[in-house]
């Protein structure tokens, strides 16, 4: 079957109803497709902000534990006199209970001025300074034994952290054998942290 300009004129109607039919078409399935790549995007968009707070709320969880845990810490090291001022006369108020308690047959100390403490390697101590009191001890002791039932006694009756550096034995020599039978000399000192940021 052969067209003519004749028959072209009769369809010339329905080709342009059918062009406008067709460009509707592709113009709906471009906004459908835009549209539904639009709703995938907020979708993920919501999932990663749903994922993003839920990871926030969780470190929130996990800070307030700790934050809790920091504080007894810090409350039981307040207590301790590991944090604050220098306790100077509460340790030789101690010591001298120490010495009535006669663990060792005698002893003698002697309490440095407190300066700061370097570390090695250093550290960081965040908001606190490290400040020490060097305390040197001389002991008069019949058995070793004794030394370590004095520093036991010490960690366990005199608030705060007293660090141990190093000590030195050497025999006593006397008359019979009667009496110490050892000399002994240790270093270290009392450890404090006072905080930075606290009024003074």
């Amino acid at each position: 079957m052969k067209l003519t300009h004749r028959d072209f004129g009769v369809m010339r109607l329905s080709l342009i109803i059918l062009g406008i039919a067709l460009c509707f078409s592709l113009l709906l399935i471009y906004f459908s497709q835009s549209r539904a790549e639009r709703e995938d995007k907020e979708w993920h968009d919501a999932l990663r902000q749903l994922q993003s707070a839920q990871s926030e709320f969780n470190n929130a969880q996990l800070d307030e534990s700790n934050m809790v845990s920091y504080l007894d810490e810090y409350a039981a090291s307040v207590d301790q006199h590991l944090i604050g001022e220098e306790t100077r006369l509460d340790w030789v108020e101690n010591l001298e209970k120490l010495h009535q308690q006669k663990i060792v047959e005698d002893f003698r100390y002697n309490i440095g001025p407190q300066t700061a403490y370097v570390t090695q390697p250093p550290i960081d101590s965040g908001n606190f300074n490290i400040n020490y009191s060097e305390m040197k001890l001389q002991f008069d002791l019949l058995h070793e034994e004794q030394l370590i039932d004095f520093f036991d006694a010490l960690r366990s009756q005199i608030k705060g952290w007293y660090q141990l550096d190093s000590c030195s034995l050497h025999r006593n020599e006397t008359e019979g054998g009667v009496g110490a039978q050892l000399k002994a000399e240790c270093d270290g000192g009392w450890v404090t942290l006072k905080n930075r940021n606290a009024q003074p």
